[in-house]
């Protein structure tokens, strides 16, 4: 809580600079306005208390179940980043626990960007100011994005900070940056929900409405997406397969089709980044993992692995924001009588 005040004060100061006497440019001082409406609502403070109870839960089960998973695992390194990734099975870990609740933060935070507006009246007064029309929704999303930046950063930094009180080890350079990738990833994948639900708040004239839709294609992926690929996968699976290469393909294009989902492109890179010792993401032949030495990865290499995954993430809320922005330019937005 005192760091939400510490951040309501930054917002809230005037720049003791000779800049601080001219007028505030319009497009941030509509992020600063959108940024204090979420930071000072209801929904926020709930949504920050629930991912608060599970950073603590998924600390716990860490803690229990550290000593299992370091004597499992021989090697010494990278014990710091087995909080994000152990578990005793009673609870989730860390990074399942984003994967889950990351989707419903964005579309909390985005289902009614513009349909609240509208259905209070106050988006054609807004329009009526001598400001460009894209400055409302690309403030919305700005802002919204800062919050959950905020947001996610304040809860792996709380990982680390009791991580270190409770194990007294404190991480290497290597793991805080896989740490830090792996928050950033996170900002990511969140961020396209967010656009989901931006975009079907431009949609939709309702927010229930847009909020039921953007937790429909939530729980589309979560649930029924999986399942679909299963009845895919056994009406094309091949009866007899002659040579490895053929079983190998595939493996591969079942895994591609599991990566339409958001949520598999974040579980890839996310283990990835904290599970060092994974080498691979498909299926390979013995001839290619001969000679491969047994080891972790480097950081930079771990990177250049997921880069696939994170660019789909991106270029996945690149599209669903630039078709939010176009169906917003393109909308007719009539006052209230």
């Amino acid at each position: 809580m005192a760091a939400l005040k510490n951040l309501k004060i930054l917002l809230q100061q005037a720049p003791a600079t000779e800049k601080a006497n001219q007028a505030q440019h319009p497009f941030w001082a509509m992020v600063q306005k959108e940024a204090m409406d979420h930071i000072n609502s209801w929904r926020f403070m709930i949504l920050l208390g629930l991912m608060l109870l599970t950073t603590i839960a998924s600390l716990y089960t860490a803690i229990s179940s550290l000593q299992n998973a370091l004597a499992e695992d021989t090697s010494t390194s990278f014990v710091f980043l087995k909080l994000f990734t152990a578990t005793d099975g009673t609870l989730p870990p860390f990074i399942t626990f984003i994967s889950l609740l990351g989707p419903i933060i964005g579309i909390a935070l985005g289902f009614d960007a513009v349909n609240a507006e509208r259905s209070k009246g106050t988006l054609s007064r807004l329009l009526a100011q001598p400001i460009p029309r894209d400055y409302i929704i690309n403030a919305k999303f700005v802002a919204s994005l800062f919050v959950i930046a905020v947001m996610i950063f304040i809860l792996g930094f709380l990982m680390i900070g009791f991580g270190i009180l409770l194990t007294g080890i404190p991480p290497t350079p290597e793991e805080f940056w896989r740490i830090f990738f792996f928050l950033l990833v996170s900002i990511v994948y969140i961020g396209v929900w967010l656009n989901l639900a931006i975009m079907f708040s431009v949609k939709f004239k309702q927010p229930a409405t847009s909020a039921l839709s953007g937790l429909a294609v939530w729980l589309f992926f979560s649930l029924f997406f999986t399942m679909i690929i299963n009845i895919i996968v056994e009406a094309t699976v091949p009866s007899q397969v002659s040579d490895i290469s053929q079983l190998i393909g595939y493996q591969g294009f079942v895994q591609n089709l599991l990566r339409i989902s958001p949520s598999q492109l974040f579980s890839e890179a996310t283990t990835t980044l904290l599970v060092p010792t994974i080498r691979t993401l498909g299926p390979i032949t013995i001839e290619q993992a001969y000679g491969a030495i047994a080891g972790p990865l480097p950081l930079g290499q771990s990177i250049l692995l997921v880069w696939p995954q994170l660019t789909c993430l991106v270029a996945a809320a690149a599209v669903i924001f630039g078709l939010s922005y176009v169906f917003f330019m393109k909308q007719e937005i009539r006052s209230r009588s």
